[in-house]
């Protein structure tokens, strides 16, 4: 794995220095857990540039859960509105800001089981938070991670739920922080859906489906 994660860095700094993805760029701006956890509520099926633009803006006016939880909705759509499904996020939001304002006085807890309990987060969603909000290893597995895991050969899955369980037997705990941000920057930037940049990366020797693609 460790080769693996080089070289997809190796490719992304030697074709262009790759942008931050969104949560990485909340994470280093030590914003808290609360951000973390509402910037990936509200990244999904939404660029990571908007994401990180509709949270500066959210947290500027609501600066904590308890703002949030007190909020009105048509207030918060008018802010994330550029967001993807808005108005369902919204609501959503100010829904998980009122549970950890009353259940667990303000703060996000870092245990996986309570924060898949919340509406809106998923398995994905709460890896997300243990990793970029707690530095605690978990494989937060999105369409990129599965994609290029699959391509790779390092599972032969089909949902993201069973890559992220075959991931964690076969890949060690030490790099599972990583994978993620990595993967994703990865499949932004060089592994793409449609039309990967095969021709730069350095990790297709390894790759299951440059060999298919490529077999005589």
């Amino acid at each position: 794995m460790k080769k693996i994660l080089k070289g997809m860095l190796d490719t992304m700094n030697s074709v262009k220095t790759p942008r931050m993805t969104a949560l990485r760029e909340l994470h280093e701006a030590e914003t808290g857990s609360f951000s973390i956890l509402i910037g990936t509520i509200l990244s999904a099926r939404t660029k990571d540039e908007t994401t990180t633009k509709v949270v500066k803006v959210l947290f500027s006016k609501y600066k904590n859960a308890k703002e949030l939880a007190n909020a009105k909705t048509k207030d918060v759509e008018k802010i994330i509105k550029p967001i993807g499904f808005y108005r369902i996020k919204s609501k959503r939001i100010i829904e998980v800001a009122k549970i950890i304002n009353s259940k667990y006085k303000g703060k996000v807890p870092d245990n996986l089981e309570k924060l898949i309990e919340m509406p809106g987060v998923g398995r994905k969603t709460a890896n997300c938070v243990l990793v970029y909000a707690f530095d605690k290893p978990a494989i937060p597995v999105d369409i990129h991670v599965h994609r290029i895991s699959n391509r790779l050969g390092l599972v032969d899955t089909k949902t993201p739920e069973e890559t992220e369980q075959e991931l964690m037997k076969k890949i060690p705990k030490k790099y599972w922080i990583e994978i993620n941000d990595t993967f994703v920057m990865y499949g932004q930037n060089i592994c793409k859906p449609i039309s990967p940049m095969c021709n730069v990366c350095k990790i297709k020797r390894d790759c299951r489906y440059y060999k298919t693609k490529n077999a005589s």
